[in-house]
């Protein structure tokens, strides 16, 4: 019964982990590259509204739920006797918290915020180094969110594979 539960917790925190590390992706291979390639007035404006509208209930699940549901998987791993799983399991949580969580609240965030009460600069130069400085400094935090968040998923996945291991060797005694 608690290899049952471990196991849908796993699965919990593997479409969760794919579903953040995803969205982080997203926005470094197309979304950033999209706003630069536009005029930097079209681009601070459209960050903005993406900015003002990122916080709801479809993306929060996956964002705040991945370490949750990684965490709780460890433990439930843990229970059942599945140790290296649960071990990956929680270094998947701790990825993702340090990784990711943490850059979001420290860089992101704070970087969205003051962007959004930026007025659009009306001189296209003024516009230009704006968008340029935000642009730069985001997309690398972003990436380095990207890389943990797909580290996550994959210890993730190492996790599921090793406690599939020890399901199946106990099947086969």
């Amino acid at each position: 019964m608690l290899t049952n539960v471990a196991l849908g917790l796993s699965g919990i925190a593997l479409l969760l982990a794919g579903a953040i590390a995803g969205f982080f992706y997203a926005y470094t291979s197309s979304v950033m590259r999209g706003l630069d390639a536009v005029a930097p007035a079209h681009a601070i404006a459209a960050m903005q509204g993406i900015n003002a509208m990122v916080r709801n209930a479809v993306f929060a699940p996956a964002f705040f739920g991945t370490p949750i549901a990684a965490t709780l998987a460890g433990a439930a791993l843990l229970g059942a006797g599945r140790r290296a799983a649960a071990f990956a399991m929680l270094a998947a949580a701790a990825s993702y918290l340090l990784g990711a969580l943490l850059p979001t609240f420290a860089v992101n965030v704070p970087m969205n915020e003051a962007l959004a009460i930026t007025a659009v600069p009306t001189d296209a130069a003024e516009a230009a180094t704006l968008w340029r400085t935000y642009s730069v400094d985001w997309t690398w935090w972003n990436t380095l969110r990207t890389g943990f968040s797909l580290l996550c998923l994959a210890l993730v996945g190492v996790a599921l594979f090793l406690a599939g291991r020890s399901t199946n060797r106990s099947h086969q005694r």
